[in-house]
């Protein structure tokens, strides 16, 4: 059984997580092409990207060639890949870092640190992104509903979620938008555990990552199993991968290193 002292550290870790960033406007939307500097920033994996757009908006706001785009306009892409804003930065970074960037010379494939992202401010992929809004209830919706999932998954119903205090709902988003813990941590527990009971199933979704390609959309390099496991006879890892998720791919000569599976390319969160 995992103590206090290390469940804290393990939390701590995985809220204290973070990745370099390089942002770049893209040409299509800069007054000087391709000369604005980019933005630099560490940000954390748990967060979204889209909190970050009014800073990048007044960064990038005397290139802008359209002076009327607003906040709220700019979505990211990796290597010509949209890259769907409700995902966290750390799983959007798994899923699409691992594979050798298109037209990127060696040494940065070997090198994908800062992760080089694209900003764009026009041109909005209606077929692959919601539109975001000006009020951030677009993203807000999208992250109430995913917990309601969770919720509905560990028990059964949605009703610890529904159940929480209006003031614990704001806060609960807040601390999120601020990325603050110790805000977060208590709201989250209530719903982890409700009423002190034990935890009964691990929401859990698996995230097959693929290589961006000019071909392909991002929604065809994603597969999403949702599942209830009994945390007592849970199986994790390549062998419940292989079991219940990973389709027998036609060519399955992936040499010495093994499956993708097996080398950690996969992401579980909950």
């Amino acid at each position: 059984m995992t103590s206090p002292t290390r469940l804290h550290g393990l939390q701590d870790a995985a809220w204290n997580g973070s990745l370099p960033l390089e942002i770049k406007l893209v040409p299509q939307d800069c007054q000087v092409y391709d000369q604005a500097d980019p933005y630099l920033i560490h940000y954390p994996r748990l967060s979204y990207l889209p909190f970050l757009l009014p800073k990048l908006h007044a960064f990038f706001a005397s290139f802008l060639i359209g002076s009327e785009v607003n906040p709220h306009d700019g979505w990211f892409s990796f290597e010509g890949v949209p890259l769907k804003w409700h995902y966290p930065l750390g799983l959007l970074y798994d899923l699409f870092s691992g594979a050798s960037p298109l037209q990127a010379q060696a040494e940065e494939a070997q090198n994908p640190l800062p992760w080089r992202l694209q900003l764009h401010f026009s041109a909005w992929p209606a077929d692959q992104l919601v539109p975001l809004d000006a009020g951030g209830k677009v993203l807000h919706d999208a992250f109430i509903n995913s917990v309601k999932e969770a919720d509905f998954l560990r028990n059964g119903s949605a009703k610890e979620i529904m159940s929480l205090s209006k003031n614990d709902s704001t806060q609960l988003w807040k601390s999120v938008e601020a990325y603050d813990f110790g805000v977060y941590n208590p709201i989250s527990q209530k719903l982890l555990y409700a009423q002190g009971a034990p935890l009964r199933h691990i929401p859990m979704r698996i995230y097959l990552p693929s290589s961006p390609s000019e071909s392909e959309g991002a929604s065809r390099h994603l597969k999403v199993v949702q599942s209830l496991q009994r945390t007592a006879n849970s199986r994790v890892g390549s062998a419940f991968l292989t079991s219940f998720v990973v389709p027998q791919p036609k060519n399955t000569d992936f040499g010495k290193a093994g499956p993708p599976w097996d080398r950690g390319a996969y992401v579980f969160t909950g």
